[in-house]
């Protein structure tokens, strides 16, 4: 039997669970993949990368009990949009319970940054209320990190229309975001440095951008020039209304005149997250324009 600590995680198949997949292979550890879709295209190209998939369910306690069986630790993440609010907070509790029944040794929640600030705002108190729960169940350990807005979301039909980039901000407001596979860099390292990270919530930005700004660097990128466009909030999708109440809530932090790092509740040595401009031509490689995008938390 290898001696190689295994871990579960929630989500491989999409944006942070594939990221801190991707990131943590070949550093000492065996996985486990949760997906609904074992045989789905996703699933078999983490098959080709030696991982273990298995059938579950956030819904279905007795598959999540059989996915939890043996492992170390786990990378728990949910989805406001697929679950609902109310369904949300279910499963983040229902997982965070069963882990701990079966001696889940570490266990990392992925959040939403300003979680912790009593914004009011459904899907992000819902999620404040899960890490109570994380903190309550006396994990031997546990991690909490707040990402806060995806940078991968900017090329979204929610954002992108056109030659327009389109949200309810106000032009002066500045947006902190952060790039999909530095959440996989933080997340990674719950788990290769537990013990340094234990019991510990940390947010996560890597730069914070008026939506101008935004704008300017993704028309370099893309090689054509994009405007910024402000609609009203009242005619704005739900995650546009969400997006103004992220702004307003979480202070941000002017990543643009200096070295670039998390806002955190402790220090990550040697972390240096990427700033839009860095990332965005890494960015332009997703599906602009094309289909309903991951959620913007």
């Amino acid at each position: 039997m290898s001696s190689e600590k295994q871990i579960l995680i929630t989500g491989a198949t999409g944006k942070q669970g594939g990221a801190v997949l991707n990131e943590l292979q070949g550093k000492g550890f065996r996985f486990r993949a949760l997906t609904r879709k074992p045989d789905g295209d996703a699933a078999k190209a983490l098959v080709a990368k030696g991982v273990e998939v298995v059938a579950g369910d956030l819904d279905d306690a007795a598959s999540l009990e059989r996915a939890l069986s043996g492992v170390w630790g786990v990378f728990a993440v949910q989805n406001t949009w697929e679950a609902g609010v109310e369904g949300e907070e279910v499963q983040g509790k229902r997982i965070a319970e069963l882990a701990r029944k079966a001696g889940v040794q570490q266990f990392v929640y992925t959040s939403v940054g300003s979680a912790h600030r009593a914004t009011g705002i459904p899907h992000f108190d819902n999620k404040w209320r899960r890490e109570e729960t994380v903190r309550s169940l006396g994990f031997p350990s546990h991690v909490v990190i707040r990402p806060v807005f995806f940078m991968e979301n900017l090329l979204s039909p929610w954002f992108l229309n056109g030659d327009k980039l389109v949200t309810a901000l106000d032009p002066s407001t500045r947006l902190q975001m952060i790039a999909v596979e530095d959440i996989g860099r933080f997340g990674a390292r719950c788990f290769t440095d537990a013990a340094a990270f234990s019991g510990k919530a940390i947010d996560l930005a890597g730069d914070a951008l008026t939506m101008p700004e935004a704008a300017a660097v993704l028309s370099k990128a893309l090689g054509k020039p994009l405007e910024y466009l402000r609609i009203p909030i009242a005619d704005g999708a739900e995650e546009q209304r969400g997006l103004c109440a992220d702004a307003r809530v979480v202070r941000p932090r002017r990543l643009r005149g200096g070295r670039p790092r998390a806002r955190e509740a402790v220090r990550l040595p040697a972390a240096r997250p990427r700033r839009l401009g860095g990332q965005a031509e890494g960015l332009t490689g997703a599906r602009a324009g094309a289909g309903r995008a991951d959620p913007p938390w």
